[in-house]
C-alpha cells in the first residue's frame, strides 16, 4: 500500500479526490487536507509516499509546497498536481510532479496518474533492496549498475553524489563513477558513520579523503571541491573541531 494524502482548499474538489483515491486498491489515504500548511504538518509527522494536491491555494500554493519538500532524491513523496489552470503544467513538471490532472478530470485520468505513482514507488522499493543487506567483514558492498552487479570496496569510495533518483559513487581506481538507482538514506545505512558523513543534501564524503576545508567547501583527493550545506554544517564542524590540534 502507498501512503498518500489529498490536498485541496475546495471542499467539493477534495471530496472528489478522496473518492477517487479510495477506489484505487493500492493507495492508502492517510489524511485529507484543506491547505498546503495542513499537509506540511502531516508530512512532518508521517512517512508519506505520494501527494495529490491542488496548485492554486491560499497562503501556500501547491507548487511552493512541493518545492519545499525533499522529493528529488528518491526519498520525498511522489507528487501529482490537480488544477483548473493549464498554464501551471510546465511549472508542475519543474517541481518533479509525475502527473498533472486538469480539472474537471475523470476517474480514468486519475487512475492513469495513480499508476505512474505506483510505478515510481515500485522502482524506489526495488532500489532500496539493491544494496547488500550489510557490509561484510571485508568492508564490501554490492550494487546493481547498468545491468551488472558491481563490487565496491568501502574504503575506496571518495564521495557520493545524489542525482535525482540516482547516486553517483566516485571511487579510487575507477575511471568513471558507478551510477546506481538508490537513495541517499539507504546507502547511508550501509556506510560506517565513523568514516562517512553527509555534508550536503546531495553529497556524502569519505572523511579519510578530505585534504582541506575552505570556507563552505571540503577539498578531497584530486582537488575536488564539495559544498557543505547549511543544514549539515554544525555536525561537520563538530567533527572537525574535535580533531584540530591547538596549543
Amino acid at each position: 500500500m502507498i501512503k498518500c494524502i489529498a490536498v485541496d482548499d475546495e471542499p467539493l474538489a477534495l471530496k472528489k479526490l478522496v473518492t477517487y483515491i479510495k477506489k484505487i486498491p493500492y493507495l492508502d489515504l492517510v489524511a485529507q487536507c484543506h491547505s498546503a500548511i495542513e499537509a506540511q504538518k502531516v508530512v512532518e509527522q508521517q512517512d508519506i509516499e505520494a501527494i495529490f494536491l491542488d496548485i492554486n491555494m491560499p497562503d501556500l500554493n501547491g507548487l511552493d509546497f512541493a518545492k519545499s519538500l525533499d522529493n528529488n532524491h528518491s526519498k520525498g513523496p511522489v507528487m501529482v498536481f490537480t488544477t483548473a489552470y493549464s498554464e501551471y503544467a510546465v511549472e508542475g513538471y519543474k517541481a518533479n510532479a509525475v502527473g498533472y490532472l486538469l480539472k474537471p478530470y475523470g476517474f480514468d485520468e486519475f487512475e492513469a496518474a495513480a499508476q505512474k505513482v505506483r510505478d515510481i514507488c515500485e522502482i524506489r522499493q526495488q532500489a532500496a533492496t539493491e544494496v547488500s543487506a550489510r557490509i561484510d567483514d571485508d568492508g564490501i558492498i554490492y550494487v546493481k549498475s547498468d545491468y551488472k552487479i558491481v563490487r565496491i570496496d568501502i574504503e575506496h569510495i571518495c564521495y557520493i553524489e545524489a542525482m535525482s533518483e540516482y547516486l553517483r559513487i566516485s571511487c579510487e581506481g575507477k575511471d568513471k563513477p558507478v551510477i546506481v538507482l538508490l537513495s541517499m538514506k539507504k546507502i547511508e545505512e550501509h556506510l560506517p558513520s565513523s568514516k562517512f558523513m553527509r555534508i550536503h543534501r546531495s553529497f556524502i564524503v569519505n572523511l579519510d579523503k578530505i585534504n582541506e576545508v575552505k570556507k563552505n567547501h571540503v577539498i578531497i583527493e584530486g582537488d575536488i571541491s564539495l559544498p557543505i550545506g547549511d543544514n549539515y554544517k554544525d555536525a561537520f564542524l563538530s567533527y572537525l573541531n574535535k580533531r584540530i590540534l591547538t596549543k
